[in-house]
């Protein structure tokens, strides 16, 4: 096994693992916040390491950048995405689970 094999294998099992997590933390966290909270820092990790993996094992070349692409992708929508999932989850009136507070209302008071 070449040296590049093992550290895409090493990386294949980074994000399996970073992903476990995600899926994991996405069952059994009590509310939506803490849900997406889990869901995008550990996912994000996995994503990027899947992607790394695929940057190592095709080269900088035409298969490659798609994968740096898609790494760059990530990091830029999935706080965004996440930021706009609690956001809408605040508006529909859903309550934090223990006594938690939204940030805003701290200021209103």
């Amino acid at each position: 096994m070449t040296p590049t094999e093992l550290l895409t294998a090493g990386l294949v099992v980074v994000g399996s693992f970073f992903l476990l997590v995600g899926t994991v933390g996405l069952l059994r966290l009590p509310d939506v916040y803490n849900r997406m909270h889990a869901t995008s820092k550990a996912t994000t990790l996995g994503a990027a390491s899947m992607f790394l993996a695929g940057y190592v094992r095709f080269g900088p070349g035409n298969m490659g950048l798609p994968s740096l692409v898609g790494i760059v992708f990530l990091f830029l929508t999935a706080p965004t995405g996440a930021h706009m999932i609690s956001r809408s989850a605040h508006k529909m009136g859903i309550d934090f689970y223990g006594s938690a507070t939204w940030p805003a209302e701290d200021d209103e008071e």
